[in-house]
């Protein structure tokens, strides 16, 4: 108890009395540690909060529920107080702590040494997961790996494949390749942003017939089927002057993406400068290329879909910032059930 005793002598110094204290623990706190906690600290016993370790951190509103920290701190700021219901977080837990399978998706990025830059991604999956009950088995995958060694080695055992944003030309030829691999073995994908625009090059390239096709981003070339949007064009000072926040989305019906949202009218948070060249959008959607979402004006692409791929779709926006835990995205959801279904008859 002696850190703890410091810790709040410390903050008695500069004039801050705890009402309560949550003791991170690895194990359980009896009631003499508790009590005498307590005493030392000038609380009360029951105000001496256990927060043990938990094999999930979405056990933790659990763990503090059961402490009665939610009453006591109703009670210090005189509220009223209503029982929580607290059935779907326990069924979501539950199914996070003991799925009834697993699958493996791959990630292929360039940030895959700074886990934490995909840190939306990944818990994005677990929402997900436990939807399908299943959990995701992340592969993370180098871009630049697959550009030196090929996509086969990383990807022929996964149930699906995720490209997530980014910015640069770095590692970007590897996920165009790892985007061709599963493109033509019919294995799930989804792209976010940089992964929808890596997505069009590589259908460009390799079933419309427009070897250069690229994004001026990387490469000025006659078929830059990615381009700056036009009003980003006149931009010259870079500092939060993208397309950032909400925007509204208009689904197609009869498309995966309408299915998974069951609605007509979305709305995604967007960050970006680069878009669909509408130059290029016939020739794209003769070849099987679906604009499954629009913006209202129609001028500024959304979401992409293959007509004849069991499961293929990318949006230009980031649907991770949107996942909750008992509400995961449509589109992450869809995803690993699909690549979940993949996994499933591969295995058969």
């Amino acid at each position: 108890t002696k850190p703890t005793q410091h810790s709040v002598k410390t903050l008695l110094e500069i004039g801050l009395q705890p009402d309560v204290l949550i003791c991170r623990s690895e194990k359980h706190l009896t009631k003499e540690l508790r009590e005498k906690i307590a005493l030392f600290c000038n609380v009360e016993p029951a105000a001496v909060i256990e927060g043990r370790d938990v094999q999930s951190i979405y056990e933790v509103p659990l763990v503090f529920e059961k402490e009665g920290l939610a009453d006591i701190v109703i009670q210090k700021l005189n509220l009223k107080r209503r029982k929580p219901d607290l059935r779907r977080w326990t069924s979501f837990v539950n199914r996070v702590k003991n799925p009834s399978g697993r699958v493996t998706i791959a990630v292929c990025g360039k940030y895959t040494d700074l886990l934490d830059a995909y840190k939306s991604i990944t818990e994005s999956f677990v929402h997900a997961g436990a939807e399908n009950d299943v959990a995701v088995d992340i592969r993370w995958v180098k871009a630049e790996d697959i550009q030196h060694y090929g996509a086969d080695e990383y990807l022929k055992d996964v149930g699906g494949l995720l490209v997530p944003g980014g910015f640069g030309e770095r590692g970007v030829e590897g996920k165009i390749e790892a985007i061709k691999y599963v493109r033509e073995n019919n294995i799930p994908f989804f792209g976010i942003c940089l992964g929808l625009q890596c997505a069009v090059i590589e259908f460009a390239r390799n079933v419309c017939g427009l070897r250069d096709a690229n994004s001026t981003e990387f490469k000025r070339t006659i078929n830059n089927v990615i381009d700056l949007m036009t009003n980003q064009k006149r931009v010259k000072n870079l500092g939060g002057t993208m397309r950032l926040g909400g925007y509204p989305c208009v689904l197609v019906k009869g498309t995966k993406a309408y299915k998974a949202y069951r609605r007509g009218l979305v709305y995604e948070r967007h960050r970006h400068r680069y878009e669909v060249n509408n130059n290029f959008r016939q020739k794209l959607a003769r070849k099987g290329m679906v604009f499954s979402g629009l913006s209202p004006d129609k001028r500024l692409v959304e979401i992409i879909e293959l007509a004849n791929h069991p499961w293929f779709v990318a949006g230009q926006f980031h649907p991770e910032l949107r996942s909750r835990a008992v509400n995961p995205h449509p589109l992450f959801r869809d995803f690993v059930k699909a690549a979940k279904e993949f996994a499933k008859e591969s295995s058969a």
